[in-house]
């Protein structure tokens, strides 16, 4: 009797193990698909142009050159001004859309709001029908007259309706109890929504306010409409122009003569993309470790409960 239970439990424990090996296994094989990309990014970013051009990119720089980041940072008041309108955008944009979003969740979740589920239904139908580009840029430019205004940049990632369905589903798991037993102890409305549902919503927050903070960092389309002044071009749009330019710039000179295709050749084009892409990302990609302990268990309740 023993020796059965002591090879079942042995049995279990190289099934265990051998189970682990596998998952382990092909986390990393995974993980390592992902990362090689990075890799070749950060690696071509500090390669010369006509490495590139000749050879193709790699896991190792070729031919070290840090003439992509001289190009970068020609300039670099210019780039830390739209270092300093992301960075803003960002966090003004975080802090007001998690304020908002939570506001709007809490009362839609209250079963004592007799018009929740009109309000959630119109908040709905917005993810299937949109009034279209042209209405949206009036609104913004034109009834609002927030063109060229860094408004113009805040209000229109300022609230998700996404985003909203997955706060909504996670203060829908929390307990009744809690709110009610507050209530009977004389706590208003605002009290229980700062001093009980946000303390126990952290995931959530943490989930959504990534999401919203990308969604800033990466924003250029926005600038791209609306924003007619350099000095208040958020990076991703001041990039991708120095892009176009560099490009633009390289094709006049390749058509000028056939003596200046060397010259053109020699412009950090390619090299280029890769350094702008680690400027950009590289800020951004720190709040992935603060975030990730929530940040599973904030998707899963969204993904459940939706």
């Amino acid at each position: 009797m023993n020796f059965t239970k002591s090879s079942n439990k042995i049995k279990k424990g190289s099934d265990v193990i051998a189970l682990n090996i596998i998952s382990y296994g092909f986390c990393g094989l995974v993980a390592l698909a992902c990362l090689i990309p990075f890799i070749m990014i950060i690696s071509g970013s500090f390669s010369s142009e006509e490495t590139i051009i000749k050879k193709g990119f790699s896991l190792l720089p070729q031919d070290f050159s840090l003439e992509a980041y001289k190009t970068v940072f020609k300039d670099p008041l210019v780039i830390l001004r739209a270092y300093a309108t992301t960075i803003g955008l960002t966090v003004t944009g975080t802090v007001l859309g998690l304020l908002l979003q939570t506001m709007t969740a809490y009362v839609l979740c209250r079963k004592d709001f007799g018009w929740r589920n009109i309000f959630s239904f119109f908040f709905y139908f917005t993810t299937l029908f949109s009034g279209g580009l042209v209405p949206y840029y009036i609104l913004i430019s034109q009834t609002l007259n927030l063109y060229d205004s860094y408004l113009a940049l805040l209000f229109p990632l300022l609230f998700s309706v996404w985003n909203l369905l997955v706060m909504k589903s996670y203060i829908m798991s929390l307990p009744d109890s809690l709110i009610e037993a507050a209530k009977i102890d004389g706590c208003g409305e605002f009290g229980i929504l700062f001093k009980i549902v946000i303390p126990l919503i952290k995931p959530a927050l943490a989930t959504i306010g990534l999401f919203i903070a990308l969604a800033y960092w990466n924003d250029w389309y926005n600038a791209m409409l609306y924003i007619k002044s350099e000095e208040k071009y958020p990076l991703q749009y001041f990039l991708y122009q120095q892009i176009n330019n560099i490009e633009a710039y390289k094709k006049l000179i390749a058509n000028s003569s056939a003596s200046s295709v060397a010259s053109a050749v020699s412009l950090p084009t390619q090299s280029l993309k890769m350094a702008l892409t680690v400027v950009v990302t590289g800020p951004i990609i720190l709040l992935y470790p603060i975030a990730q302990k929530y940040f599973v268990k904030g998707i899963t309740i969204g993904a459940v409960k939706g």
